[in-house]
């Protein structure tokens, strides 16, 4: 989440990041958010019904979805993957969305 946390700083202005998560209680959602996004640049939050996750066809955690601003599923992987990675993805959202 580190990696996630400086991406979104870095693009900030372009892309918005959003962490919901659906198992736990608010408070323990909240504290682990303030460990992972100290950039202030992740939207995070608890879906306890785990709608966002059904709409988007999410499993499980952790699972990265690139949705673009039309709603389309650009792509999207389970995992970890490294930052460059993720910034070619990002590049890439951003060239079809632009």
């Amino acid at each position: 989440m580190p990696v996630v946390d400086k991406l979104a700083a870095e693009y900030a202005d372009r892309i918005d990041f959003v962490a919901p998560a659906w198992h736990g209680t608010l408070e323990a959602t909240r504290q682990r958010a303030r460990e992972l996004f100290r950039s202030g640049n992740v939207m995070w939050g608890l879906d306890e019904a785990e709608g966002i996750f059904q709409i988007y066809g999410v499993p499980y955690q952790p699972v990265t979805v690139l949705i673009a601003s039309d709603d389309t599923v650009v792509e999207a992987w389970p995992g970890i993957r490294s930052e460059e990675d993720i910034r070619v993805s990002l590049e890439n959202l951003i060239s079809l969305t632009g």
